[in-house]
């Protein structure tokens, strides 16, 4: 079922106004009062959604001794990872029966348009939660050779208290990214809400109690990154730190390490991810379509999204023509609206830093083709057209920051060596793809890309079972798949010698 079978714009406006929105930290299993408050306004219209409690560096001592104590001395650790495992699949079954109610706090809180906030946020929390739910029992150790009178165990071991800072733009897509592992694996989570979106997971920590999870099993603060997110870098009874964000905060996360206990951080930061379309795509309609869907979806904000189009000059024309008209389905609309495709940026400070870097990407030479201007400029919120920028050269700020917009740069090449010259030329290495029908330049160009996931004849596409990190500026770390569990468990070697 869709969203657009459930219920129309009026319907989830009615439901806005009548909803009750989160208003306190959850905390040792139930919703308490923190330091301060905060109003939450919306990117819709920039009007106030609520108030909800906002957390100081008490707060955080509190939440990582809720923690901790459920960790030391709590049955969550103790568990039959079975018994985790089936907590966890209920945990899932109760997100997915509360998706409407999810899916429209994630939409006011960030502007996500309301049909991919349910369709694809909700859809990937309840098969996160889900998937790490069917392997928590699924991990086993090994016995390695030995000699007789010796056995020799590597068995896996949760880590411990885990304290995870996510991004605002898929605030229960990257959260379950963390905690469910982290719970799978026997830990207990200090849960961090980006200042943009902070309610969403409030509501979701309630459900997981209901499911069964202890108290302090999962912890969510919402608070400023500089006091939050800075004590829990540097709490020493913190074992592992998961961070999904900017590059500049997360050298910060491993400042905080070196300067407290050593704690593991794992980090996934930015991108600027090259999409590169040769002349023999197997369709260059459908090459151009998915170029513009990779990075107006999500109003371009996205790691992964594909700002960067690599484009051969022998098909340049074609395809950006018709990126350009294609635009014209992404205008951005009231994300509400079941039939809106792009909503506002996050906040007005996001569209006005992005408005500012287009004049200055401009100046140096880039040229508007579609879009460059604020939209919807009577609604109250941080709207901007889907714009792209030719002309650019390889230095033009639009090409080299990542810039978290629904802002396209268009860089011609003359061959193969050429794009993934280009393609290369960036200190990120998340995401990139090459469209191409033959399978020896797909196999070739793939391996000469520094990225951590490299997209053949599609964009964005993957499953759970495959880990999604990046290289270089865009981090180390590892979510999804098996390899997340590494995240969140300590090898523990047992000789025994008998006799």
């Amino acid at each position: 079922m869709t969203v657009t079978d459930i219920v129309t714009t009026t319907d989830w406006v009615r439901r806005a106004k009548d909803m009750v929105v989160p208003a306190g930290i959850f905390v040792d299993g139930e919703m308490r009062a923190a330091a301060g408050t905060r109003a939450i306004r919306t990117p819709r219209d920039g009007s106030v959604i609520g108030e909800l409690a906002w957390a100081g560096e008490g707060d955080v001592d509190v939440a990582v001794a809720a923690a901790r104590r459920a960790f030391d001395h709590g049955p969550w650790p103790r568990m039959h990872p079975r018994e985790r495992g089936e907590i966890l699949q209920a945990f899932s079954a109760l997100v997915h029966e509360h998706r409407d109610e999810l899916a429209l706090l994630v939409s006011l809180e960030m502007g996500k348009p309301i049909r991919a906030a349910h369709d694809i946020e909700l859809r990937a929390l309840v098969r996160t939660l889900r998937y790490y739910g069917e392997i928590a029992d699924k991990e086993h150790g090994e016995v390695t050779p030995t000699t007789d009178g010796e056995l020799s165990l590597v068995t896996r071991e949760p880590s411990g208290v885990v304290a995870s800072v996510v991004s605002w733009n898929f605030p229960l897509t990257l959260a379950g990214w963390k905690f469910a592992p982290a719970l799978a694996a026997g830990c207990a989570v200090v849960l961090k809400t980006a200042e943009q979106s902070p309610l969403s997971m409030q509501r979701v920590a309630e459900l997981g109690a209901q499911a069964g999870l202890p108290p302090g099993v999962l912890n969510v603060l919402s608070g400023d990154g500089v006091v939050v997110g800075r004590a829990l870098g540097l709490h020493r009874d913190v074992d592992v730190l998961t961070f999904t964000g900017s590059t500049a905060v997360g050298r910060h996360f491993l400042r905080y390490s070196a300067d407290s206990n050593l704690k593991r951080v794992q980090l996934e930061l930015g991108g600027k991810s090259p999409n590169i379309i040769f002349p023999d795509a197997p369709d260059l309609d459908a090459a151009a379509d998915t170029a513009a869907w990779a990075i107006f979806f999500n109003s371009g904000e996205m790691c992964t999204a594909g700002s960067r189009l690599v484009v051969h000059r022998d098909v340049a024309d074609q395809v950006v023509d018709r990126i350009v008209r294609t635009s014209a389905s992404w205008a951005p609309g009231d994300p509400l609206d079941p039939t809106t495709t792009m909503g506002p940026l996050v906040d007005q400070s996001a569209l006005d830093r992005v408005l500012g870097q287009l004049e200055e990407g401009i100046a140096a030479g880039g040229r508007v083709l579609t879009g460059g201007r604020q939209a919807r400029p009577d609604s109250g919120g941080p709207y901007l057209e889907p714009t792209v920028v030719t002309g650019l050269g390889r230095d033009n700020l639009l090409v080299r920051e990542e810039l978290f917009a629904p802002v396209l740069s268009v860089l011609e090449v003359a061959d193969e060596d050429e794009a993934v010259a280009v393609a290369g030329d960036t200190p990120y290495g998340l995401a990139a793809a090459v469209w191409t029908s033959d399978l020896g330049t797909a196999h070739r160009v793939a391996k000469r890309l520094k990225a951590g996931t490299v997209w053949v004849n599609c964009y964005e596409e993957g499953d759970l079972s495959v880990p999604f990190g990046g290289v270089k500026l865009s981090g180390f770390g590892r979510d999804k798949s098996r390899h997340a569990l590494d995240e969140y468990t300590d090898l523990k070697t047992t000789w025994i010698a008998h006799g």
